[in-house]
């Protein structure tokens, strides 16, 4: 499996000539990520999770594609979408496995982490992909499965309006995972970058974690 970081949060993974997606939002080279998309997988709703305005027209473009997204999103897209497109957008069942272009994906349902108790609370699903590699979205909710799991890939949220560094570590301290890349950077400019990469680095590797910063459009081979 390769995957590929595209900005923010999203992430491409490709196997035996089939490509799934995560995230293409509003921060992300969705045109890149999207090119030749066998699926896509929504987190949930905000914008730089999932830019309506720019990815609608190359789900429209694209026959073969399937959306799997948190219900108020699912609603969202049928709402836009044509008659084609609105039979492939499905809403996952948590604790229901399923295969997708040739991928098995485990949905946690939870909700998004809390920003502030004046802002709404959303829903957002975690993805476990084949056993391997667990996109969490905005959330550092560990699901049992993940944690008695010998996770190969973890995708870390690195930096929030909801987070602080040490949640940031504990995150990765619960998961223990083999490996960890940053998701959810847009927003930390190179300094901001380097202090939390010390911190990630340093004490990752004191529980068994190797992590690795992971450029955009840069692939790495698992």
């Amino acid at each position: 499996m390769k995957l590929t970081k595209f900005g923010h949060s999203c992430v491409r993974l490709e196997k035996d000539l089939k490509v799934l997606v995560l995230d293409p939002g509003s921060e992300s080279d969705v045109d890149s990520a999207l090119s030749g998309a066998n699926a896509v997988l929504i987190t949930h709703e905000h914008a730089d999770h999932f830019d309506a305005a720019r990815v609608m027209p190359l789900l429209e473009a694209n026959p073969g594609v399937t959306i799997y997204a948190p219900k108020t999103v699912a609603d969202a897209i049928r709402d836009q979408a044509s008659a084609s497109l609105a039979q492939r957008v499905k809403v996952p069942a948590v604790g229901e496995p399923f295969d997708v272009a040739g991928f098995g994906i485990d949905a946690f349902g939870g909700q998004h982490a809390v920003i502030h108790p004046l802002i709404p609370v959303v829903a957002n699903l975690g993805y476990l992909i084949d056993g391997k590699v667990f996109h969490p979205g905005d959330s550092f909710t560990v699901p049992e499965a993940v944690a008695t799991s010998q996770l190969e890939v973890l995708l870390v949220p690195f930096q929030a309006p909801w987070s602080k560094t040490a949640e940031v570590l504990d995150f990765v301290i619960s998961v223990r995972p083999a490996r960890a890349f940053p998701i959810h950077d847009a927003m930390v400019n190179d300094r901001g970058r380097a202090v939390i990469e010390k911190h990630l680095a340093s004490i990752s590797a004191r529980f068994g974690t190797s992590y690795q910063n992971l450029e955009s459009g840069v692939g790495v081979e698992l």
